[in-house]
């Protein structure tokens, strides 16, 4: 049984065991009959937790276990066959994230969630698929397709929601949409098959689906802080904020010294910590300053392989463990452990891809005036102290999907439940953008690029709602009172429609962003791999970006009104107010109203600017680099894209 819980005081919270059965935690009493019999079945030693070991033999042993875990697997040929041991391999370091055991209610969270991933059309988009291939080839030409189009009302429902299918091969403007359709599922073959249509369609679905939120249950997730140089009493405010966040914490500092020489030797005092470890079952470790040797030494002797959260990156800490989330702070005005950025990253890249995530902080460049508008932290780490940072951290560090995604994931934490609701009726993908298009066919081929949105429309109300927001959190560049920004009033919302651009910029960035994401052994998500900003500019910059065939946007010879402030690259606002704010609207027209782009940005997966990227940015996952670069990375409020395709003009706003 897991011992007895225990509060930031030290005092015990009672954990009772069943004569039936181990403990259970509130979360895992509220799994359903037929989850907890399964649980408990593969809990051969019934001690609460589930090792690998004990789910391959539950595999082996029990048919429907092997249904659950592995279905369509012989579970007779586990032993044997490499495929199907890896794969249960991988479940379980998707679900224990680094620790060795694994509880019930993340067992069961595992499997709903991988049960809600699959999209219940799938039998639907099968049965689709043959009405198309009428001849059974296994390949669909453009021909097929409008010949299925026309006779089969269901395969004209996916393919032209909102078109006439009779008029299929008599309309120009339908035939467009339907041939438009099929370029995009074949991806420039002549005949595309059940894999590029299942592909395309659930992308589609998948774009305008809600992107995951960073949620995590603090409650149930216990914290073990190793005391020397976390600051309980130099710098209590981190401590209470793990407090109140919510998470069970336990102090492990009696007896343990402070490892204040590079050479101290840790040693003798491990069994120490890791005789709290055994106590208290963390769920993360977290260390900070000269703490970092105790946590090396925990790593070198094996004696805690599970989540880790580093404040401050130890002299010692040169190499990060095999398999481990590990998440490591850092401020480029560290005075106690002053470390070049490119040496942590090197730190870093030692650390399982998709399972280390570097927090860092710098200067930004200089502004014309010589000031700076972001200071790097020193070695106390005031940033963590802001926006939820630090619970958000120890969040990454536990999260099944990698520390790194899942900060990402929670900036959209920082925007309001309203502007996130009007983006998501928007759309994060171009092709759902595309959709709302009034030019012929949705080609965007007219001389003209700007289509006014109707004021009383839905898209010009969801527009209005992402421009007028303002963030949950009090802004880093606060430059005028809220206030001002609720007096602001919209006189007009124009759509733009670029097709060249749309076609051959956009979507093949797009498209080759998520291959990258995915080649990295992530799952592409709109919304989190994309975002909407917004971009300021004078007249002529702002008609070249709408009209420009090629590329809008030109990102190598652009930056933040003379000064890179984080590098080289087209630079958009999280919030519109700070476009406006900022002045970088150019001048007023004669009847003072200014001109705004809000923007589709292919965002990817993003790093900390620095004033000395020329372009192209660090190495994320060899020989995959980050995709654009941000101000800060735990609540960004300025992105710079590096290449013309990842960012997209689709509103002209106009206000006053």
């Amino acid at each position: 049984l897991r011992s007895p819980r225990r509060s930031a005081s030290g005092d015990s919270v009672s954990t009772s065991a069943s004569r039936c059965g181990p403990a259970l935690s509130p979360e895992e009493e509220e799994l359903d009959e037929e989850m907890r019999a399964l649980c408990l079945k593969i809990d051969a030693d019934s001690n609460g937790s589930i090792s690998e070991l004990e789910l391959i033999e539950a595999v082996r042993r029990y048919p429907e276990v092997a249904a659950f875990v592995l279905p369509g697997v012989d579970p007779a040929t586990l032993m044997e066959d490499e495929r199907a041991f890896d794969s249960i391999d991988e479940t379980f370091e998707r679900i224990a994230a680094g620790k060795q055991r694994i509880r019930y209610s993340d067992f069961a969270t595992h499997f709903r969630r991988a049960a809600a991933e699959r999209t219940s059309n799938g039998e639907e988009l099968r049965e689709l698929y043959r009405r198309i291939d009428a001849d059974g080839s296994g390949g669909v030409s453009k021909l097929e397709l409008l010949d299925a189009v026309q006779r089969c009302r269901e395969v004209a429902a996916l393919v032209l929601p909102d078109g006439d299918a009779k008029e299929v091969l008599n309309d120009e403007e339908t035939f467009e949409l339907v041939k438009n359709v099929f370029e995009r599922v074949a991806g420039g073959k002549k005949r595309f098959d059940y894999a590029d249509f299942e592909a395309y369609f659930r992308r589609v679905e998948a774009s305008g689906a809600v992107p995951f939120r960073a949620t995590s249950d603090r409650a149930s997730k216990r914290v073990l802080i190793i005391g020397p140089g976390f600051g309980r009493q130099m710098n209590p405010r981190q401590g209470a904020m793990i407090d109140e966040a919510g998470f069970q914490t336990q102090w492990c500092w009696e007896g343990l010294p402070n490892p204040e020489q590079p050479s101290f030797d840790v040693r003798p005092f491990l069994p120490k910590i890791k005789a709290a470890i055994d106590e208290f079952d963390p769920d993360v470790v977290a260390c900070a300053s000269k703490g970092g040797a105790y946590m090396a030494g925990l790593w070198a002797h094996n004696l805690w392989r599970g989540p880790s959260l580093l404040i401050n990156a130890h002299p010692s800490c040169a190499k990060l463990p095999e398999g481990v989330p590990v998440v490591v702070c850092q401020g480029s005005n560290d005075e106690v452990y002053p470390t070049p950025r490119a040496k942590l990253e090197e730190v870093i890249a030692t650390g399982t891809p998709n399972m280390v995530f570097l927090y860092y902080t710098a200067n930004s460049g200089k502004l014309p005036t010589g000031h700076l508008s972001r200071i790097g932290d020193q070695h106390n780490m005031q940033s963590i102290l802001n926006h939820d940072c630090l619970p958000r951290l120890i969040d990454a560090a536990l999260s099944p999907g990698g520390p790194e995604l899942h900060v990402v994931r929670s900036w959209r934490d920082r925007l309001t439940e309203q502007r996130l609701a009007a983006e998501h009726s928007l759309g994060y993908s171009p092709d759902l953008l595309r959709k709302r298009w009034a030019s012929p066919s949705h080609r965007g081929c007219d001389e003209h690029k700007l289509f006014e949105v109707p004021r009383s429309s839905e898209e010009f109300a969801h527009v209005a709602a992402v421009f007028k927001a303002q963030p949950r959190e009090k802004p880093a560049y606060f430059l005028s009172p809220p206030e001002t920004w609720e007096r602001v009033r919209i006189l007009k919302v124009e759509r733009v429609e670029n097709g060249a651009l749309h076609d051959d910029c956009t979507v093949p960035y797009y498209r080759s962003l998520r291959r990258s994401i995915e080649d990295q052994g992530l799952e592409f998500e709109p919304g989190v791999h994309t975002s909407w900003a917004f971009h300021g500019a004078d007249a002529d910059a702002i008609d070249s970006i709408v009209s420009n065939p090629v590329a809008g946007f030109q990102p190598l010879t652009s930056g933040s009104r003379g000064a890179s402030l984080w590098g080289s690259g087209t630079y958009f606002a999280r919030d519109a107010k700070y476009v406006a704010d900022g002045g970088f609207c150019g001048k007023p027209a004669a009847d003072g109203t200014r001109r705004m782009l809000m923007c589709l940005l292919m965002t990817g997966m993003p790093c900390l600017g620095d004033p000395q990227h020329k372009g192209v940015l660090p190495f994320r996952n060899r020989p995959h680099r980050y995709n654009c670069s941000v101000d800060c990375l735990s609540s960004p409020e300025v992105y710079i894209t590096q290449h013309s395709g990842a960012s997209h003009a689709s509103y002209l706003i106009t206000f006053a």
